[in-house]
């Protein structure tokens, strides 16, 4: 039988990155997931301040060329790929000159909020799920880390419900300490509509549509909500308490076994084959 799929949809991964929390679980997590029998797919964006030629980064020619429209405008998706040899795992990355490759982080050079940080977070779901869609691969549970990744559990169970790669797939968000330290710009959830998610669903949050706001967004259409930080918002905790969504506390020992056994709980058949004698 084949083994059990976990695609992770990542903000950051070391060593592409500089080493923090989010970039050390970004890498570990996978690694002891597809230790433990799953089969995995990860993607992150390409940072401008990630070395292509230290990273091995190289385009993947047949999963390049398509035209995402965000708010009207058509941005070209390329997808490179590489592997962490030492972790014996590959890494798809979301690049496109204006949103990523020539720009840094969530930051720039003067330690600014990014003002289409919001427009990037969209490019970067909305190429992850169509890439995965050409790649024929149907993941059980979709593992989203970071603020980056926030809209994404909105696309699965809106816009990308009917896609047979999706349609069953389950999605769980970790969340982080705030990072971000100004709201999206006010074109953002305009840039957000697509196909089912469209602006209504978005009245609920507010217009200032802040790091909190992406949090609530996240926990709102995920399956389950992991405190990988322990700096994390307690407020986003108690809303995601008052939901009733599955929460995951956070852990400093035997994180990956706690989170595989939260993914049994999520989706309990989301669980590794035995391998047959």
């Amino acid at each position: 039988m084949a083994k059990k799929k976990i695609l992770f949809i990542n903000q950051e991964i070391a060593p592409y990155v500089p080493d923090t929390l989010m970039s050390l679980m970004g890498r570990d997590i996978p690694q002891a997931i597809q230790e433990k029998g799953y089969e995995i797919r990860i993607f992150m964006p390409e940072w401008g301040n990630i070395n292509e030629r230290r990273g091995q980064l190289h385009e993947v020619q047949r999963l390049s060329g398509m035209n995402l429209i965000i708010d009207d405008t058509d941005h070209p998706l390329i997808i490179k790929v590489a592997s962490i040899q030492s972790a014996k795992i590959q890494v798809y990355f979301i690049d496109n000159d204006d949103y990523f490759n020539k720009r840094l982080m969530e930051k720039d050079s003067q330690g600014e909020d990014y003002p289409d940080n919001g427009e990037r977070a969209v490019f970067f779901a909305r190429g992850v799920l169509e890439t995965v869609k050409k790649l024929r691969w149907v993941p059980d549970i979709i593992h989203c880390q970071g603020w980056m990744s926030a809209v994404v559990p909105l696309y699965i169970k809106t816009a990308y419900h009917d896609e047979p790669s999706f349609t069953n797939t389950k999605v769980v968000t970790s969340l982080y300490a705030k990072s971000l330290t100004k709201g999206m710009a006010d074109n953002f959830k305009r840039c957000v509509e697509f196909r089912e998610a469209t602006a209504d669903l978005l009245e609920p949050y507010n217009d200032n549509f802040d790091f909190d706001e992406l949090g609530k967004l996240a926990i709102d259409y995920s399956d389950g909500i992991i405190q990988a930080d322990p700096a994390m918002n307690e407020d986003l905790l108690d809303y995601a308490t008052k939901k009733e969504t599955p929460v995951l506390k956070f852990k400093n020992d035997n994180f990956a076994d706690a989170i595989e056994d939260f993914y049994n709980q999520i989706a309990p058949d989301a669980t590794p084959d035995e391998e047959e004698d």
